[in-house]
C-alpha cells in the first residue's frame, strides 16, 4: 500500500482547485504525517483511522487530502499540537501544521462502538496503523447517508453510495447485523431508506457478476 504522505500529496496536487497555486503547502507534509503517527504511538492514544484513507486500503478510490480519526475527548486533549478550527458534540475539524485532520469523537456511541469493535491493522508504506475494518466503514457510510440526503448533499451521498458498492463488491458482507446496530442510532425512516439504498446496490452488484 502507498504511503499516507504520497496519497495526500497526490490528493492536493491533482485537485483542480489547487492548480496554479504555489502555496498549496506540501513541502513538509511527509514529516508532519510521520510526526503525528509517532505522537499517537508515543502517547499510547487509542486512535482509529477511518474515512477515505482507510477506504483506500481496501478498494481503489478517489484522492483524499486529509486524515480522519476516531478519538476520545480525553485523547484529543493529549494532542495539543492540533489546532482546532471547529468542534461540536460529534466532530472536530483541526490542523496539524499544514495537515488537515478530521476527528470523530467517541462521545457519539456509534463511533465509540466502532473504535472498540471494528479494529484491524493496515500497512501504508513502512507504517502500520490501527485502521477500521470493512464492516466499520460500511456502518459509518450508511450512518451518514440519511443526514446527507436531508441536507441535500446529493453529490456527497452518491460518492458514499459508490464507496459502499465497491466495498460490498470486493468484500461481500451480511447487512442484517449492520441494520440492527444502526436501529439504535437512526430513525425508523432512516433505516428504511438505507435498506432501500443497499437493496439497489446489491441489485447492481448482481448485474456486474452476471456479466
Amino acid at each position: 500500500m502507498t504511503a499516507i504522505s504520497e496519497i495526500i500529496k497526490n490528493g492536493i496536487v491533482f485537485d483542480i482547485k489547487n492548480w496554479g497555486n504555489a502555496q498549496i503547502g506540501i513541502g513538509n507534509l511527509s514529516e508532519n504525517i510521520d510526526h503525528l503517527f509517532a505522537l499517537l504511538q508515543q502517547r499510547d492514544i487509542d486512535y482509529l483511522l477511518v474515512g477515505d484513507l482507510a477506504l483506500l486500503s481496501y478498494v481503489d478510490g478517489r484522492n483524499t487530502q486529509d486524515i480522519d480519526l476516531i478519538l476520545s475527548q480525553k485523547d484529543l486533549t493529549s494532542l495539543p499540537e492540533l489546532t482546532i478550527a471547529d468542534q461540536n458534540q460529534n466532530f472536530v475539524r483541526a490542523t496539524f501544521d499544514n495537515l488537515q485532520v478530521d476527528i470523530l469523537l467517541t462521545q457519539n456511541t456509534l463511533f465509540k462502538y466502532i473504535a472498540k469493535n471494528c479494529i484491524t491493522s493496515r500497512q501504508f508504506g513502512d507504517l502500520t496503523v490501527r485502521c477500521v475494518t470493512v464492516e466499520g466503514l460500511l456502518i459509518l457510510k450508511l450512518y451518514a447517508l440519511p443526514s446527507l440526503y436531508r441536507q441535500n448533499k446529493f453529490d456527497r451521498a452518491s460518492i458514499y453510495e459508490n464507496d459502499i458498492l465497491l466495498l460490498l463488491l470486493k468484500y461481500p458482507t451480511e447487512l442484517q447485523p449492520i441494520w440492527k446496530l444502526l436501529q439504535k442510532h437512526l430513525l425508523p425512516s432512516d433505516i428504511n431508506e438505507i435498506q432501500e439504498i443497499t437493496a439497489d446496490i446489491q441489485k447492481r452488484i448482481q448485474r456486474f457478476r452476471s456479466r
